[in-house]
């Protein structure tokens, strides 16, 4: 059975053998991805990319539940290299690293924010 309350920071009663803290650290993780992705002119790119990513404490419990402790391990890889791929598709190989840096990192920021978990 899960509890269903997310508890501030400080002292809390348990009873041992039926309740089993989780401890999350909500503070903001950085991630680095690397991936390689094709451009709008099948170049291959290789891109690495930070992510800083929170948890949402009131959404713990549903997190929990359904992914488990290993959340950003087995969710954000997978998104941020799907992301990665569509951002870099739409723009050719030398631009990208010069002229269409601002672009390129406009567009990352929007499917992220936008689609992101």
């Amino acid at each position: 059975m899960f509890a269903v309350r997310v508890y501030p920071e400080g002292t809390h009663f348990i009873i041992p053998w039926f309740e089993r803290p989780t401890i999350y650290d909500v503070r903001a993780r950085p991630h680095l991805v690397e991936s390689t992705s094709g451009s709008r002119d099948l170049q291959m790119v290789k891109i690495s990319l930070w992510v800083l990513t929170r948890h949402v404490p009131d959404q713990l419990p549903t997190v929990y539940r359904t992914l488990g402790t290993n959340y950003n391990e087995r969710v954000l890889p997978s998104i941020i290299h799907e992301t990665l791929k569509v951002v870099v598709a739409q723009f050719n190989a030398k631009p990208t690293y010069h002229s269409e840096r601002g672009n390129c990192h406009s567009l990352l920021y929007f499917f992220l924010w936008r689609y992101g978990p």
